[in-house]
């Protein structure tokens, strides 16, 4: 009997101390930012971006974290069955939020059961970069080049629902041409295979790639956005080059385990809308190739749920698995 009384006396002076932190301002510890992918992809400069920003705004480190795997499922697995409590978060992209429910037929979570969408960040256009060693210097050359050889070029991306990836299926989608896909873990090695001539021609984010065509390493043919980059403006468009109206443009944003708090969702997506209409946060990713697009959490919701509708039809048309 005194045992009871001893444990239920020891019960009863813990719950003062777990009521207090659960009462506990927030943020009062450090975040996470789990970036799906390997580091030197565009959504791991951009979320390296606004983890710094959350960091001066939330007045909390806010520590990224990558973990790659699975086109991104691997790392989006481990946010969707994080503690609801706003210290993890997920730099989604097009790929893992809005083309692996189509690309895994077993995927270990479920977009929009699992997740709170919080705040989109950006539109990356992606640059069509080949080596430059091909027997083309534009992209007029390589769709005639693509078309008297089909299935012999090689396209690489960073793995299978990678934002290079999806991007290049709707290219060939749109031209119907025939490539081979050579998926890596992250778009760094794939570059590195790129510029050794090992595979032929790639997407990618205009931050990442830029640099390696302004050193001439590789050769940019186009971009897939419907205006040309600010940062690469004597690139054209594959629209106004060889498919009129393409405009096939990855977004990233900021999304947190289902059940977060609403104030905690509100907070954390006003801070972020705060840091891409600050001038010099704008003007950084302007300069990299990247559109600030903030987004109110239920305007992310619903450009998720249209994605998904769009990717779904044209994956399962083209008859895609992530093997």
């Amino acid at each position: 009997m005194r045992r009871r009384h001893i444990l239920a006396a020891t019960a009863g002076l813990a719950l003062p101390a777990i009521a207090a932190r659960a009462a506990a301002p927030w943020p009062s510890q450090p975040l996470r930012l789990i970036v799906p992918f390997p580091p030197g992809a565009a959504n791991d400069t951009l979320g390296r971006a606004i983890a710094e920003q959350l960091t001066q705004r939330l007045g909390q480190t806010v520590i990224v974290e990558n973990r790659a795997g699975a086109g991104g499922a691997v790392g989006s697995e481990a946010v969707a069955r994080a503690a609801p409590d706003g210290y993890t978060l997920l730099l989604g992209h097009i790929g893992t939020l809005a083309v692996n429910p189509a690309m895994y037929p077993n995927l270990p979570y479920n977009v929009q059961r699992d997740f709170a969408p919080v705040a989109m960040i950006a539109l990356v256009p992606n640059v069509l970069v080949a080596y430059p060693k091909l027997p083309f210097t534009d992209i007029q050359g390589l769709v005639t080049h693509a078309r008297a050889n089909p299935g012999q070029l090689r396209y690489c991306s960073a793995g299978n629902g990678s934002a290079g990836h999806i991007v290049m299926l709707a290219f060939l989608n749109a031209l119907g041409l025939e490539m081979e896909h050579v998926p890596y873990r992250g778009l760094g090695p794939a570059l590195t295979d790129l510029m050794a001539g090992r595979v032929d021609v790639t997407l990618g984010g205009a931050p990442t790639v830029g640099p390696l065509v302004q050193q001439g390493v590789l050769r940019a043919l186009a971009v897939s956005s419907d205006k040309r980059v600010g940062s690469l403006p004597n690139i054209p468009t594959v629209a106004e080059t060889v498919s009129p109206g393409f405009n096939v443009v990855p977004w990233y944003g900021i999304a947190a385990p289902a059940g977060t708090p609403a104030p905690i969702v509100l907070r954390l997506n006003a801070e972020i809308n705060a840091s891409l209409n600050s001038a010099s946060v704008k003007e950084r990713l302007e300069q990299e190739g990247a559109v600030p697009a903030p987004m109110s959490p239920e305007q992310f919701a619903g450009l998720i749920g249209t994605e998904l509708k769009r990717w779904d039809k044209l994956i399962r048309d083209a008859g895609v698995t992530a093997n």
